[in-house]
């Protein structure tokens, strides 16, 4: 069982931090022509996440169901989302990395992954509620 909710976890996180990346093409317009350089943020996003997340233990399944718990992959997403800037400069060719880039990439990123794991805590509270 906890196998099972690492990789649930593990997959939604890649999912949402994949859609973050196709909703930031399409905000710009640019969703439909872009294909693979999308992985030029993607990648770096991943990266960001997997880096930082483990360090704040967003894959201990206790603390991922735990509603007080959520602090825990926001903030990691909010330190990993500038790496991810500065990561995508770097593949770019980028090295001056826009502040502002950064603050969005990071933020949307962090608040994904927060409502996303706030659904799954959620959902984990109410089952435990039905079962026990």
């Amino acid at each position: 069982m906890k196998n099972q909710k690492f990789l649930i976890l593990l997959i939604v996180d890649i999912f949402v931090l994949a859609s973050v990346t196709v909703a930031g093409f399409a905000r710009h317009g640019e969703a439909g022509s872009a294909g693979l350089r999308m992985l030029t943020t993607f990648i770096p996003l991943l990266a960001g996440w997997f880096l930082i997340a483990p360090f704040f233990g967003v894959y201990d399944p206790a603390r991922a169901g735990d509603v007080r718990q959520l602090w825990r992959p926001f903030y990691a997403m909010v330190l990993g989302g500038p790496f991810a800037g500065w990561l995508r400069g770097v593949l770019l060719g980028n090295a001056p990395v826009l502040p502002l880039f950064v603050v969005v990439l990071g933020g949307f990123s962090a608040l994904a992954i927060l409502a996303w794991r706030a659904l799954y805590a959620l959902l984990v509270a109410r089952r435990l509620d039905h079962d026990g």
